[in-house]
């Protein structure tokens, strides 16, 4: 006998809890399928771990720029306790304060691996191996995330190299570290390592720059500070292979015979969406690869879809956990019977690097809006050049730009480089989603004396 639902979400990540919550807050018998723990990657092996872990290095950095606060920082991070801070915001672990807001909320949570079997329903097989079937009358939202991708490189697989997973978890600091991938998160956890103590960090990356999905200066900045900071960064390089001889070090090799030794190697080249065991060929989809969507988030190539959604990272739109919130909240809403669609998803896709110097960036880079046919005019300003930045140490730098749709006089795309910048990147979006014209925008006057002035120099070096 099968379980009867309005709405069965596979998946109780972020994006998988917005979606359950909104429908079961409409009204819906909603279940929620989780084969791991309820809050999924981002809140225990991503997002929250990781800056947790950030958060001691920057802070004494930070200190070490200021005069007068300088010489009060005599010593190094306390591992332990960092750790211990790790383990206290991934609440050591246990979802069980996340199960009594699914409780709370009404939502039927039901343990154990969810996969399609075929139209508007689910079978959900739990850990000692009994199998439950369940049925939406209304809805199945597929919400599964994604996992690290390991690339075909000899040895690589064999050598056991650390995922985000692996290196978000740390027990402790490994002496040397070689990291494989110089985006987003190769780039944070190699920074955060060597902050937690690490003798030497070394960064492969193939493309030419770091963050090589934003403006080139955002790269650039970042590989000057890290090598500052006695980071190795080795760009336009191609890894070949990577051997562990029994518990010893490992051996990266890459570009024209040449080698790395690290205790550990993290591997961060990407993700993949996770859709190899969804069933998703019971209903004519290919597994193995991103659920495409439309912009109602109903997954597309199933005939007749009135009743299968994507959200989040499956639907390889954009990998990231507030865009899955966002999609989440947009599902719920579509399901309830509201005409909402995702204006967002696909060009006003707020993201941040949260290294030192940090990268926050919205909508589209130059490049982008260039090849789109856009006329734009590209606008940038030091964020080391307001009041706002100088109170915050000495020797900050960085840069600001703005890119503008001279056919509308709009703000299309923003990038902000420099210290704690992560928090000027709300009020670009708000411009760039409102379509605010730059005429507008002039009379949006920054408090003094904040680092939020580049605004203002960015809109005098337009010409207003």
């Amino acid at each position: 006998m099968s379980e009867q639902f309005d709405v069965i979400v596979i998946g109780a990540g972020p994006a998988g809890e917005n979606a359950a919550g909104r429908t079961a807050a409409g009204g819906l018998r909603t279940a929620m399928v989780e084969k791991q723990l309820v809050g999924g990657e981002c809140s225990y092996w991503g997002c929250v771990p990781s800056k947790a872990l950030i958060r001691p290095g920057d802070v004494l950095a930070d200190a070490r720029r200021v005069p007068g606060a300088a010489p009060a920082v005599t010593g190094t991070v306390d591992v332990a306790a960092a750790l211990g801070w790790r383990d206290y915001m991934v609440s050591s672990y246990s979802d069980a304060g996340q199960v009594d807001w699914v409780d709370s909320a009404g939502i039927t949570l039901v343990r154990g691996r969810g996969r399609l079997a075929g139209p508007r329903t689910v079978e959900v097989v739990a850990d000692d191996g009994s199998v439950r079937t369940l049925t939406a009358s209304r809805a199945v939202v597929l919400a599964t995330g994604t996992s690290a991708a390991v690339p075909p490189i000899d040895g690589l697989r064999d050598a056991r190299p650390w995922d985000n997973r692996d290196v978000t978890g740390l027990k402790e600091v490994p002496r040397r570290l070689v990291v494989i991938g110089g985006g987003t998160i190769g780039v944070e956890m190699a920074q955060a390592v060597k902050r937690l103590g690490a003798e030497s960090v070394t960064v492969l990356e193939g493309g030419p720059r770091l963050l090589a999905r934003e403006e080139p200066f955002a790269g650039d900045a970042v590989q000057e500070a890290f090598e500052a900071e006695g980071i190795t960064v080795r760009t336009g390089v191609k890894v070949t292979s990577a051997h562990r001889a029994d518990d010893g070090p490992v051996r990266v090799g890459f570009g024209d015979g040449e080698s790395v030794v690290g205790d550990e190697v993290l591997v961060a080249v990407g993700r993949r969406s996770a859709t190899s065991d969804l069933g998703l060929e019971t209903v004519g989809l290919e597994p193995g690869r991103p659920v495409a969507v439309d912009d109602r988030l109903l997954a597309t190539g199933v005939e007749g879809n009135d009743w299968l959604y994507a959200v989040g990272d499956v639907n390889g739109v954009a990998l990231l956990t507030h865009m899955g919130k966002y999609q989440a909240r947009l599902v719920g809403d579509v399901i309830l019977g509201k005409d909402a669609r995702d204006k967002a998803s696909r060009d006003v896709v707020p993201r941040v690097t949260f290294s030192d110097p940090q990268v926050a960036a919205v909508g589209l880079t130059e490049e982008q809006a260039r090849d789109r046919g856009l006329d734009v005019r590209v606008v940038t300003t030091p964020t080391g050049g307001v009041s706002g930045t100088y109170l915050l140490g000495d020797g900050l730098g960085g840069t600001c730009q703005i890119v503008v749709d001279e056919a509308r006089h709009v703000i299309v795309g923003a990038t902000f480089v420099g210290a704690h910048t992560a928090e000027l990147l709300h009020s670009a979006t708000i411009a760039i989603v409102g379509e605010v014209p730059l005429e507008t925008l002039w009379h949006a006057v920054p408090s003094f004396p904040t680092v939020s002035e580049v605004w203002l120099r960015l809109l005098e070096a337009y010409g207003l």
